[in-house]
């Protein structure tokens, strides 16, 4: 599969040729913005900080997929009885997937420099499993250019967690989810809690970053409980840690790479379950393609499904979140 980076000309060039450029209009490059997790990004309002890439880079490239493949509760999108008919592909000649490089774990810049990240493996095991491996390609873009440059014919898939709102379904089909990023509570590890919460956590104070969708969700699955708005993640986990306060509620993805990092001093664990919440999360993580690739999105649906009762879906959630966090 062949990653492409936009040159200063604006022509495409693969890894081997960006290597071997000269310095002036052929050298290639990839344009980065700031790296934050935007509302558009599934709705979620929180961001996520560059430090995650050097986590995450640190986790890949020194272990292998074998390492993570301990069982894990990620979740089945579907039904086992649902038969999920493989198009023919055969006259289809580029399949081009654009993302962006500011939303890790799923897509960003590694320590080397290339696109990385577990968007990045799920398109080359989409591609292995439908066996276009060849015709298989990967751009990075800037967010605010992702729809355009598939609806001018560029690209043919976004995959880079743009949230399927009513508007863009009339623009855009969806793939069925690839994962959810459920809402999670995190306690200190010797004051776990058990399912269900609601009369648990009635004498508990729970942290939440102030103005987030996690306070709104928080208020509405449970309206007479206590918590405490934060003004940022860090002083809150900092609280956490140091016993101030009971719990946190949060993003759980990124709630696991803290758990797992040396700030977090092995204190802390998931508590209870995992709060899907789609009327405030939205319905997951999709590939989206213009109306006219249907045949790609029921291509890229017969891969996700067969990945998924292959395990392979699985595996790549392990070996990006070590840190189960359904």
């Amino acid at each position: 599969m062949a990653i492409l980076h936009k040159s200063k000309n604006g022509t495409y060039c693969s890894p081997s040729l960006r290597a071997a450029a000269q310095d002036g209009h052929q050298t290639c490059h990839v344009r980065i913005t700031h790296a934050t997790l935007r509302a558009n990004h599934m709705g979620i309002s929180n961001r996520m900080h560059i430090r995650t890439i050097v986590f995450c880079t640190a986790v890949f490239l020194g272990a292998g997929l074998s390492q993570f493949s301990a069982a894990s509760d990620f979740p089945h999108y579907w039904d086992g009885r649902e038969h999920v008919a493989k198009p023919n592909l055969s006259t289809v000649e580029r399949i081009r997937f654009v993302t962006t490089v500011d939303y890790p774990p799923f897509n960003f810049i590694d320590a080397s420099g290339r696109i990385s990240g577990f968007n990045i493996d799920l398109v080359r095991a989409i591609c292995s499993e439908l066996n276009v491996t060849a015709i298989c390609q990967i751009e990075a873009r800037p967010w605010n250019e992702l729809q355009q440059t598939v609806e001018n014919g560029e690209a043919e898939a976004i995959i880079a967690g743009l949230k399927p709102t009513t508007q863009l379904r009339e623009k855009f089909a969806f793939t069925a989810p690839y994962m959810r990023l459920p809402a999670r509570f995190v306690t200190l590890k010797e004051t776990t809690l058990e399912e269900p919460l609601a009369d648990k956590l009635e004498k508990k104070v729970v942290g939440v970053v102030d103005g987030s969708v996690h306070q709104a969700i928080f208020a509405d699955y449970f309206p007479g409980d206590r918590w405490v708005g934060y003004p940022t993640r860090a002083l809150m986990l900092k609280d956490l840690r140091d016993k101030k306060i009971d719990a946190v509620f949060g993003d759980g993805s990124d709630l696991s790479f803290w758990i797992g990092s040396p700030e977090a001093q092995n204190c802390c664990t998931f508590s209870g379950g995992p709060y899907i919440a789609p009327q405030f999360l939205g319905d997951g993580m999709m590939i989206a393609a213009t109306a006219k690739h249907t045949d790609l999105v029921d291509a890229f649906n017969f891969a996700l499904k067969s990945m998924e009762e292959k395990g392979t879906t699985s595996e790549l959630y392990l070996r990006y979140f070590p840190v189960d966090f359904y």
